[in-house]
């Protein structure tokens, strides 16, 4: 682990368990970089990481502060945390309909999203989410093989993340997402069972270990009549 991982996760760890709590300012940098011995790039780059995790804000002049939400019974880091489809559909019949399933080497933007070399391989899947036998989603997603390794198909047909935690023994903490409405291609048409040419919402995500560690890159389209977004947002 890089020393700014360290840092990071190390942070995480206090934030996620209450030593830091909601609204309370991180130490400055001078004093991180004496506490961990190290430079003010490294701790820039601690902190950017967890900027991008959703879990820290820099405020200009004053610091980084711990985010908070405008419900003071809601968990703000529970709430940035997330589930895959599987655990936010669990009392529902999902099913998945596996269109590609194989090992690549990807393009230049995944592998900076996965922060992986250009030597490493990545798993490509493609999936149709389904409830009720319904079509509701259409995700491709990379994750490296090097550190999520043994997929099998059976495991693509349920539920990749139940894998991760249980069997792999990772803990799935949190992930960047964009949202944005875009127009169906014909193939995205076939698999989402969508006649008119409407709008449909694709989220684009790159989701994170507890350690910092991206282990999946998404593009998941799914059907506007089938999805909520909720979000907090934070001023």
């Amino acid at each position: 682990m890089l020393k700014y991982e360290t840092i990071a996760f190390d942070l995480r760890k206090k934030i996620l368990s209450g030593f830091y709590k909601q609204n309370d300012q991180l130490p400055l940098e001078k004093e991180m970089c004496e506490e961990y011995d190290t430079s003010r790039i490294t701790v820039k780059k601690a902190m950017d990481q967890l900027v991008l995790e959703g879990l820290v804000v820099k405020r200009r002049g004053a610091g980084t502060f711990v985010k908070d939400v405008e419900n003071p019974d809601a968990d703000v880091l529970q709430s940035m945390q997330f589930m895959g489809f599987s655990e936010e559909n669990k009392h529902k019949n999902v099913s998945s309909d596996i269109l590609k399933f194989e090992i690549i080497n990807p393009d230049e933007a995944t592998l900076n999203k996965l922060r992986i070399s250009e030597l490493d391989f990545v798993y490509h899947i493609i999936r149709v989410r389904k409830i009720d036998k319904k079509p509701h989603a259409l995700e491709e997603c990379f994750m490296p093989i090097n550190l999520i390794s043994g997929l099998r198909m059976d495991i693509v047909a349920s539920s990749i993340y139940t894998y991760i935690e249980s069997v792999l023994g990772f803990s799935i903490q949190s992930a960047h997402k964009t949202v944005s409405a875009v127009m169906p291609t014909d193939f995205e048409k076939e698999y989402l069972a969508i006649e008119d040419v409407t709008p449909i919402l694709n989220i684009e995500q790159v989701a994170y270990l507890d350690n910092g560690q991206p282990f999946e890159y998404s593009n998941t389209k799914y059907r506007a009549d089938k999805y909520e977004f909720h979000a907090i947002n934070i001023r």
